[in-house]
């Protein structure tokens, strides 16, 4: 879909891509799919399964459609399909929400990708590959909130700052900004966006990707207060594949990723989906 890439290519502000540096054994792909049987893990023998939220966003996803391959997490569980040894046709999308796909318990997919950030606690409930993507966190307002003059953190501390529960954004606010009011909390990225531009949160919190398309399309007038520091004592923000705990196919999974990561595939995909010019400032 051409005319989705001239959007983003298009958009008032560009997006910073933090930078794919990340470690970790460079790996062949695995047995291809035509080998799998009942006893192989898949959720559907000779079927890649693959979770997504719903609705998925944009850039991640592009219109909502992850069977087009277009976006950059769709874009990445082809590329890990193909690793995989999965043909295109042989890749079936299910849908999720966030908390859905990180709860214990049995799954319906083999892997979902929705920007789970990696954390110890998550660890004990779901699997994970070994990281696709880093980001920072990202405080986004609008020209008329008082947000808007922010240049450090306690500048922000008076303020209502929001963002979707159970997310690494909300955390964020917990931990590096402490508003005295709390953080507010929503369901959804689009449910803090509407409570922003409605003026009942003064600014919210998102990933980097997702803050830089909000700020510069979706809002009218809108602005980028600046970056997050990182949560203390927290690992970078990395995202992972989520599997079901102890999934048979995580070690194979966490292979593809990494090969991909090695050959380039991954920097290529995030330039093309996310990339471009532009940096929010740090906040301290």
């Amino acid at each position: 879909m051409p005319h989705f890439r001239s959007s983003l290519r298009a958009a008032t502000v560009g997006v910073a891509i933090a930078a794919l540096a990340l470690t970790g054994c460079a790996s062949g792909a695995s047995a291809p799919a035509e080998s799998n049987d009942a006893d192989s893990g898949y959720v559907t023998p000779g079927k890649l399964t693959v979770g997504t939220g719903e609705p998925a966003y944009y850039p991640w996803v592009i219109d909502d459609e992850p069977e087009s391959g277009e976006g950059f997490e769709s874009a990445v569980a082809y590329a890990v399909a193909e690793e995989l040894g999965f043909a295109e046709d042989d890749v079936v999308w299910v849908r999720t929400t966030f908390d859905e796909a990180i709860a214990p318990g049995p799954k319906d997919f083999d892997f979902n990708l929705q920007q789970f950030s990696i954390t110890e606690e998550r660890e004990q409930s779901v699997d994970f590959s070994s990281p696709y993507y880093e980001t920072t966190q990202v405080v986004v307002t609008t020209g008329d909130s008082p947000a808007a003059d922010a240049s450090s953190i306690a500048d922000l501390q008076g303020l209502l700052i929001g963002a979707q529960t159970g997310t690494t954004s909300f955390t964020a606010i917990e931990q590096v900004i402490a508003p005295t009011q709390g953080a507010q909390a929503f369901n959804s990225n689009d449910d803090a966006k509407l409570a922003l531009e409605n003026g009942q949160v003064d600014a919210i919190v998102l990933d980097l990707p997702t803050a830089f398309y909000i700020s510069g399309v979706e809002l009218t007038d809108g602005v980028l207060v600046g970056q997050l520091p990182a949560i203390e004592g927290a690992d970078a923000d990395r995202f992972g594949l989520v599997l079901a705990k102890d999934s048979p196919l995580t070690e194979d999974v966490t292979a593809a990723v990494d090969a991909l990561r090695e050959r380039g595939v991954l920097d290529e995909l995030a330039t093309e989906w996310l990339g471009g010019e532009g940096q929010a400032p740090l906040l301290e």
